[in-house]
């Protein structure tokens, strides 16, 4: 069995969406300064790194994060690459796709390269509104990609966001996926047990099986 790690690690060189706070893990207490144990505070928004958007984080009775049924967020899982896109994904980019059986769908693109650059990427590629009605008709139920938002950076409306939360699609952010293959895993990805949360960070990891 192989595990891939699709986490990016929390650290101050982490990139975080514009005007989202910069993660920050500050020393409290510290056994080099004579005390008993190594504590320390964390700084973060609910969507930093890692992590999955609810309902809630678009509407205002929306399910929140302690409300998720876990077993949406472990399961089979489908790998798709799209790895010569130089544009935003529409229902296009998925036409030759069967995603027939696929409940949780996980986009690779070229923003891996990305996470290898300093500070937020704002030429990311995400979904179009036509991509997300398209997997809504072939039942996806997750869907994950390898940068900060589904939607694209000059839509601060987030339709792809309220296309896919209002039908109850759970939404995985800030995958890494530079060393996962195409294919099928095995996903697991646990939030943080945030009472009433519109997100929270998720240690996201893919076992192979195969």
């Amino acid at each position: 069995m192989h595990i891939y790690d699709i986490t990016a690690p929390l650290s101050s060189s982490l990139h975080v969406y514009p005007g989202d706070p910069a993660f920050a893990c500050t020393p409290i207490a510290q056994v080099q300064c004579g005390d008993t144990a190594n504590v320390s505070r964390l700084e973060l928004s609910s969507h930093t790194g890692t992590h999955l958007d609810v309902p809630y984080h678009c509407f205002v009775d929306g399910m929140t994060v302690d409300q998720v049924d876990l077993t949406r967020l472990m399961g089979p899982a489908r790998v798709c690459v799209f790895p010569h896109v130089t544009h935003h994904l529409t229902a296009e980019d998925f036409a030759g796709l069967d995603l027939t059986g696929v409940e949780r769908l996980l986009l690779k693109t070229p923003n891996t390269a990305l996470w290898q650059r300093q500070g937020f990427q704002p030429e990311y590629i995400a979904l179009t509104e036509s991509a997300a009605h398209h997997l809504l008709e072939s039942g996806v139920r997750l869907v994950g990609i390898d940068y900060l938002s589904v939607d694209a950076f000059a839509r601060p409306d987030l339709p792809v966001h309220r296309l896919l939360l209002n039908a109850g699609v759970l939404i995985l952010e800030g995958l890494d996926l530079r060393q996962v293959p195409a294919g099928w895993y095995e996903l697991l990805a646990l939030p943080l047990r945030l009472a009433h949360g519109d997100g929270a960070p998720v240690r996201a990891i893919l076992r192979h099986t195969a």
